[in-house]
């Protein structure tokens, strides 16, 4: 009898830690190597858009995934290292895309390639995708501001239907520079020159999220290639702030524990009323360059407004 209850509770033991492994998605969320992740959502499928590693690719990253769990690989048109470069691009490959659906109805993408910004356009998340400029030359080309970086771009659409670019980094390493330019409907022509929006401890990967009526202007600070690497945030009361540095800034950072070595250039998304912070984490090597993987976690706020810290640990599975 005892050793009948004894298997029993093995038996049910089991299957609790099976049915625990099944609801919770854990960090890295698929294999292979991204960066710079985007997303989108359509109908009940995710789309994620990312640099391939080592350094990019001569396409982007496409994963579409319904649960988070599993993946199919996807392959778009446009943007590659062919069809993006200019008289005045330089050698970066595939870098750091931007997908949002437009107050038009259209999917609006924003990458860097040859660090130049390029947009393009599609009816669908999957394309085809064209340039959304007519003479098909870059949005914002290398050497419009030559003293900082033209990468990193990113748009927010307001909720008034007015969109904003975002964008920049440093060279070297440092002294990083935040963009911002208002964008007109067609979603590609400035409304406006560009205004130097460059909030404390800023290096690169602009991300904006407006909750409550404030601006969270996110953000990655230190080295893409080593432990320094994070997600800080400041807040301000228009798209352009001023702004504040956040209380718990930096939020995301490398762990002790080592798991989590330098996690930065994010994208945030809601779903079923849950904020999550998708992002990248490196996964070291010898080599002289960086891999980096994809990894998932909730976004929380405090009673006054402030994000809280995230620890790393994945998410339970998403319904």
């Amino acid at each position: 009898m005892k050793y009948t209850l004894l298997i029993i509770l093995l038996s049910i033991t089991s299957l609790c830690q099976a049915q625990k492994a099944k609801s919770f998605i854990t960090n890295p969320i698929v294999n292979g190597y991204y960066a710079d992740p985007t997303i989108v959502k359509a109908d009940s499928t995710y789309y994620i858009y990312a640099t391939i590693d080592p350094w990019g690719g001569k396409e982007l990253g496409v994963l579409e995934t319904k649960d988070f769990k599993h993946f199919q690989i996807k392959h778009i048109n446009w943007p590659t290292k062919e069809a993006c470069t200019s008289p005045t691009s330089k050698n970066s490959m595939v870098w750091a895309p931007s997908v949002v659906k437009g107050p038009d109805g259209k999917y609006h993408m924003y990458v860097s390639v040859g660090s130049e910004i390029w947009a393009g356009v599609s009816n669908t998340p999957l394309g085809p995708w064209e340039n959304a400029k007519a003479d098909n030359s870059p949005l914002i080309k290398s050497n419009r501001f030559p003293e900082y970086h033209m990468i990193d771009a990113e748009c927010f659409v307001d909720d008034d239907g007015q969109a904003y670019l975002y964008w920049g980094s440093g060279l070297n390493w440092v002294n990083g520079h935040c963009f911002v330019a208002k964008l007109k409907k067609d979603m590609v022509t400035f409304d406006g020159e560009p205004r130097d929006v460059t909030p404390p401890h800023y290096f690169e990967a602009p991300y904006m999220l407006k909750r409550n009526g404030l601006y969270y202007l996110m953000y990655s600070h230190g080295k893409a290639i080593d432990s320094t690497y994070q997600v800080r945030y400041s807040v301000g009361k228009t798209p352009y702030g001023p702004w504040k540095e956040g209380k718990n800034s930096p939020i995301l950072s490398t762990t002790p524990d080592g798991k989590t070595i330098g996690p930065g250039h994010h994208t945030v998304f809601k779903a079923n009323g849950q904020y999550y912070i998708l992002y990248h984490r490196i996964h070291p090597q010898d080599k002289d360059y960086v891999l980096r993987q994809l990894c998932i976690d909730s976004l929380n706020f405090d009673k006054d407004g402030y994000i809280k810290k995230i620890h790393p640990q994945g998410v339970a599975a998403f319904r």
